[in-house]
């Protein structure tokens, strides 16, 4: 029987991507919601790594379950970082994406596009038996859109413009996506140390 992975998120949009960034990884995927757990972690933590480690801990004190919790957000240079760890919070409790990327749009109004640099970053957390394994990390660099282009991705993907492919993470394939992603380049490294336990957990 495999194991089962849990991915601890109840984010559509994170479940569909790790769906396929995850396929490689030695264990059965499995989520939040499909083994019914009701449990909110709040992320109270003030940076993505703590975050991360908070959620996978968590859920990682039942002994049933390797679990893979991530936390990424969106860093913005002419904020000094922000919105970081609150990119889902950025304005406020219950605000949909559009809310969020217009509250940005706001904040860089006026500023021209070589002022508009950021990065996509995102921690990945496996924790095991109340213990966390291992830390994997991956960024993706861009600019700040004027305007939200694009109808593929969540959150603030429609105002980040990836200036080589003259393309925002939006209007990106899925396949492109988690090849350039911060979250694709972070998944691939988990897989390696997924990999890693299963063969310990064999033995």
């Amino acid at each position: 029987m495999i194991p089962k992975l849990l991915l601890a998120t109840r984010n559509q949009g994170k479940v569909r991507e790790y769906s396929l960034l995850l396929r490689d990884a030695p264990f059965a995927l499995t989520f939040l919601t499909a083994e019914g757990i009701e449990e909110e972690v709040v992320e109270s933590g003030e940076t993505l790594e703590s975050n991360a480690e908070l959620k996978a801990l968590r859920y990682a004190s039942d002994d049933k379950y390797l679990v893979l919790a991530d936390d990424s957000g969106l860093e913005v240079d002419a904020l000094g970082g922000l919105p970081g760890p609150m990119s889902a919070r950025f304005a406020g409790e219950g605000a949909s994406d559009a809310d969020r990327i217009g509250k940005l749009l706001r904040e860089l109004e006026g500023l021209p596009r070589e002022k508009r640099t950021a990065r996509f970053r995102c921690v990945i957390a496996i924790a095991r038996m109340n213990k966390v394994v291992q830390l994997c990390q991956g960024e993706c660099r861009g600019v700040i859109g004027f305007a939200p282009r694009g109808q593929q991705g969540f959150g603030y993907d429609p105002v980040f413009y990836i200036p080589d492919l003259d393309k925002t993470m939006a209007e990106l394939s899925m396949e492109e996506k988690n090849r350039l992603s911060h979250r694709g380049e972070a998944a691939r490294r988990a897989v390696e140390v997924l990999r890693e336990i299963r063969q310990e957990m064999a033995k």
